[in-house]
């Protein structure tokens, strides 16, 4: 069983990150959960999962029970004292899914505002893997460098993009194939889409 950081920030498409979640959960391994303040509207919005209930730890019981699982821990963006802040907590490694410019931008230039930019330099400082799932649309020089920036650092920069050569028939079939991509990024099998050849 191996153990990853999942962060879901404020950028539309939070579907990839709610699927991307139960993917690993399902292949058995521990996720610890970071979800940005804004991202509980957005995933509301999108989804109408609605996680919000005051304390961290009644959101953490909230989550287990639409997740189904035990093996999800729940840390608040606020709480730089949680165990994902520190290098000494070992994981096998951290997806941002989705990434809004704003967590990218943070992350790019060392801000560590939150749990979520603090936990992606702590993957960084020790070298450990990191993805990105950037969503935005069109993208500016500032976004482009950004990401420039943390590709030559060796983050993964995977952007939720469709492919429609394995001829999707539903919208889950599409957020399955930008799942698997990103579970791909990380050398985690799956079988979310027919492979190509």
């Amino acid at each position: 069983m191996k153990s990853f950081i999942v962060a879901i920030t404020g950028a539309s498409g939070s579907v990839y990150g709610l699927r991307l979640v139960k993917e690993l959960l399902k292949s058995g391994h521990r996720v610890y959960l970071c979800v940005s303040d804004t991202a509980f509207l957005v995933i509301k919005t999108e989804t109408g999962v609605n996680w919000t209930a005051g304390t961290e730890s009644a959101t953490e019981k909230k989550i287990q029970k639409y997740f189904t699982s035990k093996k999800i821990r729940y840390f608040s963006e606020d709480n730089l004292f949680a165990p994902l802040s520190s290098g000494s907590f070992l994981t096998d490694g951290m997806f941002i899914v989705p990434c809004s410019m704003k967590s990218l931008s943070g992350i790019a230039n060392g801000y560590a505002n939150n749990l979520i930019e603090r936990s992606a330099d702590v993957m960084l400082k020790e070298g450990r893997k990191l993805i990105l799932a950037p969503r935005e649309m069109p993208l500016s020089a500032i976004h482009l460098e950004n990401m420039l920036k943390l590709a030559r650092l060796g983050v993964h920069i995977v952007p939720p993009m469709p492919a429609f050569y394995n001829k999707p028939k539903t919208l889950g079939d599409i957020v399955d194939f930008v799942v698997g991509k990103i579970l791909d990024s990380a050398g985690i099998s799956h079988k979310l889409f027919k492979r190509w050849g």
